[in-house]
């Protein structure tokens, strides 16, 4: 098997094991900062979610151009940061 395969699998495992255990933490907290971290790491699936479908052609045709694919790519790879920014933030105020 290829290594980036291994790796993408790794990453789907343990990022799937991360956003199921965010959902069901997510039902019984109410504190703003647990929740911007929860759906921090949500994201971060989505994250791996779209690295997986870019690995495996399914996203090859995208209708942005070359600036709006690279443009899109960063702003999905930045929220997450943004919102695990913000729990930070908001946890350390509380």
């Amino acid at each position: 098997m290829n290594d980036q395969l291994i790796l993408l699998i790794v990453r789907l495992i343990a990022g799937s094991l991360a956003g199921f255990t965010g959902i069901l933490l997510w039902s019984r907290t109410r504190d703003p900062s647990w929740l911007f971290i929860i759906v921090s790491s949500i994201l971060f699936y989505g994250v791996i979610v779209y690295d997986a479908l870019l690995f495996f052609g399914a996203l090859n045709n995208l209708p942005f151009g070359p600036q709006g694919r690279l443009l899109s790519e960063a702003i999905l790879r930045g929220i997450p940061y943004v919102f695990l920014s913000i729990g930070f933030i908001l946890r350390r105020r509380s």
